[in-house]
């Protein structure tokens, strides 16, 4: 009966509206993350706008080693945005559930160590004002190798045997073929068995447990899933129980998924899931174009995933993960194709950017904290929300040479990937412009100039290397 009455929580739109008005007001007083009231495409955190950017060495992170320092590394070159899995592939020490003895878990007892590791990064991110996004569920934590390693698997607990809950012994294919039946735990879900209700209860129970620590924190946003390939209604159930238990202590809080094809495009099966329903994605995590696409294809795939977010229900859009090392062969590329992609969601319209752990990304090595710095700079002329993308205005434009976000007459951002030099059409700005370089590679201001209006003026790169032009109206 519980899950029925999640699955009817979003039913009732007009009192689902009010209910959300409601509880935005109340997120406003106490300082919860949330899109930002005057430009929804943003995001707000204790009253003020915020853009978030980050990298960090690993993806679970409140499991890592170190953590405090590493969260103050983040701080220090103006880090605000971490991703947490809510891993079960780490060792039997680092497990969410105890160990009865040395090789058997039980899912009716915690490992207090795993949660309190879990709250612990909690309390420090919000601290330094770093913004969380948890994933609840990785697919990967529950096929092929680390299916081998799961509490979950019956081989290893002794709640259940593989005839009791319907799971077979091994899972060698790829997560992404799905037909691992813990997904499909739900009712109506397309494997869906009564066995599965067992499962079930143990999820539930996981994910109350979470809450139970991350509810009483505003830095958090919840992603469902790590590039899932499921049914649409497993997130979406989980969506609902989130914001349920929210709702109980009188708070909102965003919620999406991050569903793997994304990367397609206009080809993309479940993005226009995301498109058409910011009921439940009230945020999009459109990570995956990070992948396999570069240099102008990027630019345009990630254009319009944009401007399809945004076109019925505007929301901030966030990267988590920013591939670029490694040159896996799913097209993750170098390191250097990472800060490029990192640099063109900035002045595409992201709300949120954070490179990708390594190796298929740059983490937070000295390229990672050189943007990031570099962004903060850029944020001292002029705040990324006032900006639109405006390529028209560059001419004499190689592929993937530069990239350009403005306010057309006021203030102009361009990007230079790697020197180069552009026309940028400045006939109908009159006056004077102050123009002051920032460098990728380094983090740092070079130089300043003054650039006059009213033609067309050549914008060439000091040196070799990643660079960005802030332009600026005098007076």
């Amino acid at each position: 009966m519980r899950r029925i009455i999640h699955l009817l929580f979003l039913t009732c739109p007009l009192v689902t509206l009010l209910a959300q008005q409601k509880l935005t007001a109340l997120n406003d007083d106490q300082g919860e993350i949330q899109p930002w009231s005057k430009n929804v495409r943003y995001w707000q955190y204790k009253g003020e706008p915020v853009l978030l950017v980050g990298g960090s060495k690993t993806d679970h992170l409140f499991l890592a080693d170190g953590l405090l320092e590493h969260l103050d590394d983040i701080k220090e070159v103006g880090g605000n945005f971490v991703r947490n899995t809510m891993c079960q592939r780490e060792g039997k020490e680092l497990k969410p559930y105890a160990l009865v003895n040395d090789s058997l878990f039980d899912l009716d007892q915690w490992n207090e160590d795993y949660w309190t590791k879990f709250q612990n990064m909690l309390k420090w991110t919000n601290e330094r004002d770093i913004i969380v996004q948890i994933e609840v569920w990785d697919r990967f934590d529950y096929s092929q190798k680390y299916w081998e390693i799961s509490p979950w698997n019956p081989r290893l607990n002794v709640n259940y045997g593989y005839e009791d809950i319907g799971f077979d012994e091994k899972y060698p294919l790829h997560p992404s073929k799905d037909v691992q039946p813990f997904f499909h735990a739900i009712p109506n879900m397309p494997r869906y068995d009564k066995k599965l209700d067992l499962i079930y209860k143990y999820q539930e129970a996981f994910v109350t447990k979470m809450l139970s620590y991350s509810l009483q924190y505003g830095n958090v946003l919840y992603c469902m899933d790590n590039e899932t390939t499921t049914d649409a209604l497993w997130g979406q159930y989980w969506i609902n129980f989130i914001k349920a238990k929210a709702k109980e202590q009188g708070i909102s809080v965003g919620t999406t998924d991050m569903f793997d094809d994304v990367h397609k495009g206009k080809e993309s099966l479940s993005a226009p899931i995301i498109f058409n329903d910011g009921e439940h994605y009230t945020f999009a995590d459109i990570s995956q174009v990070n992948s396999r696409n570069f240099d102008d294809t990027h630019w345009h795939e990630l254009q319009w995933l944009l401007d399809q977010v945004n076109k019925t229900h505007p929301r901030p859009s966030n990267h988590t993960k920013i591939y670029g090392g490694g040159f896996s062969n799913y097209g993750s590329g170098g390191q250097e194709d990472g800060i490029e992609r990192f640099w063109r969601n900035i002045l595409a319209g992201s709300a949120a950017v954070r490179f990708h752990r390594g190796p298929n990304g740059n983490n937070l090595n000295d390229r990672a904290k050189a943007s990031i710095m570099a962004v903060r700079l850029l944020e001292s002329q002029m705040k990324l929300w006032e900006l639109k993308p405006h390529m028209e205005l560059l001419v004499d434009r190689s592929p993937n040479e530069a990239y350009l976000a403005a306010w057309p007459g006021e203030k102009y951002a361009l990007y230079f990937t790697n020197s180069g030099s552009v026309g940028l059409d400045l006939t109908k700005s009159n006056g004077t412009f102050t123009l002051k370089w920032i460098s990728i590679t380094e983090g740092t201001s070079y130089k300043e100039e003054k650039i006059q209006g009213g033609a067309v003026k050549t914008i060439t790169a000091p040196f070799k290397g990643g660079w960005v032009a802030a332009l600026t109206r005098d007076n």
